[in-house]
């Protein structure tokens, strides 16, 4: 194997083990926070502590690798990730849940690092299939992380999911130690400000972008909310634990998985991309405000195939209408000022909408949750039209 096909799947290897460790802890970590006296405002702030870090750190060790090189970056946020998830899998008190799950969000934030190492060494002309083959990581890790956090408790234990993860990250580490050479050669290394947000002032104020950045952060914002309610409404009405919890994530994930990889090309095509994000944010609020009228688990399967339907075609049709609106030289400088609006949907749901689920109901957290989603839907009406089709390549989905 050459050595540019094996940095490739090193770099590959490590999109995939975050999107795994943070995938393979969702279907637990509801009952973890349960099992310290926790409910919702709790379980909400361990998935809202690890988007703030995420969004922190995505910044800020991007910037850094531009100074001190990639590789560096990379290995040392291994070993943070492995830390991190051997603190989750014998953590005894929720302090420590919270601390595993801010340690593994700030290793997390090496996805922008990743990126960055990808962008170095692939060619212009073999750019954007190395994007997209991050992408195809991202979405792999997290079809297979629910699943295999769900049976590794199942059949292991509570410790065994963040001693899974742990051991996957340390087989990361290894074969990144031995692999990945540096990317970044010194000539080419910057000292830009380490905290640099004016990416996001400028993208709101730009009134092309404006409706865009909003739908940007108020699908997550709403998705991130469901997806705190969900397993606590799911173990108090159908008697749902680990492991059917786990299985129902990778439902989610392999439909989005098939849809982003075949069905939404076909559509892209034929209704724009305009229409997708609109129809597609439609799908999610109907979908997640009919939760609390369901009675059985089929009933719900159902409806999350269509949410996580809806929601693939909307993600990528919205990272398409960036390259559309933004001029070739904005492209990655809008893009990231999306995810990070992104990261602050993910950061802020959990905890308002877990806290609403603890002083209401069920019903009202989802009904709420799909009320944002309708206004996200709304705002759709004000994005600009587009002349043309746009590449059909995205990247993470803001929902996820």
């Amino acid at each position: 194997m050459s050595s540019q096909r094996s940095r490739l799947l090193v770099i590959l290897f490590t999109v995939f083990i975050d999107l795994v460790g943070f995938g393979i802890v969702m279907p637990i970590l509801p009952f973890y926070a349960q099992r310290f006296g926790v409910q919702g405002i709790g379980f909400g702030a361990l998935v809202s502590a690890f988007s703030l870090m995420q969004f922190l750190a995505t910044a800020f060790l991007g910037r850094l690798s531009d100074r001190v090189g990639r590789r560096p970056i990379l290995l040392v946020t291994m070993l943070i990730n492995l830390a991190g998830y051997v603190l989750f899998a014998f953590a005894g008190s929720y302090a420590l849940l919270l601390l595993s799950r801010i340690v593994c969000g700030f290793a997390g934030g090496n996805i922008s690092v990743a990126q960055a190492y990808m962008a170095d060494i692939t060619s212009p002309s073999e750019r954007s299939r190395g994007m997209g083959a991050l992408g195809a990581a991202f979405g792999v890790g997290f079809i297979v992380g629910p699943a295999l956090g769900g049976l590794a408790h199942h059949y292991g234990g509570p410790a065994a999911p963040g001693l899974v993860a742990a051991t996957l990250s340390l087989a990361n580490f290894v074969s990144a130690w031995f692999i990945l050479s540096e990317s970044l050669a010194h000539e080419h290394r910057t000292h830009r400000e380490m905290w640099d947000f004016g990416h996001l002032g400028a993208a709101f104020v730009n009134p092309r972008l404006r409706p865009l950045m909003i739908v940007w952060g108020l699908i997550p914002l709403a998705f991130s909310g469901y997806t705190v309610a969900l397993p606590l409404y799911t173990k108090a009405t159908f008697g749902w634990g680990e492991k059917e919890l786990g299985y129902f994530f990778a439902v989610v994930g392999l439909t989005a998985a098939i849809v982003q990889g075949y069905v939404f090309g076909k559509l892209v095509r034929r209704l724009g991309e305009r229409t997708m994000v609109r129809a597609g944010t439609v799908g999610m609020a109907v979908s997640i405000a009919a939760v609390p009228l369901l009675s059985s688990s089929t009933a719900l399967y159902a409806w999350t195939i269509a949410l996580a339907f809806s929601n693939s075609i909307a993600s990528p049709a919205l990272t398409g209408l960036v390259s559309i609106y933004a001029g070739p030289a904005q492209q990655g400088t809008v893009l990231g000022a999306a995810q990070a609006v992104s990261a602050l949907g993910r950061m802020i749901g959990p905890s308002m909408f877990g806290t609403l689920y603890d002083l209401t109901s069920a019903p009202t957290a989802f009904l709420a949750e799909g009320g944002v989603m309708l206004a996200g839907a709304l705002v759709t009406t004000a994005l600009a039209p587009v002349s043309h089709v746009a590449a059909t390549d995205s990247g993470p989905a803001p929902g996820t």
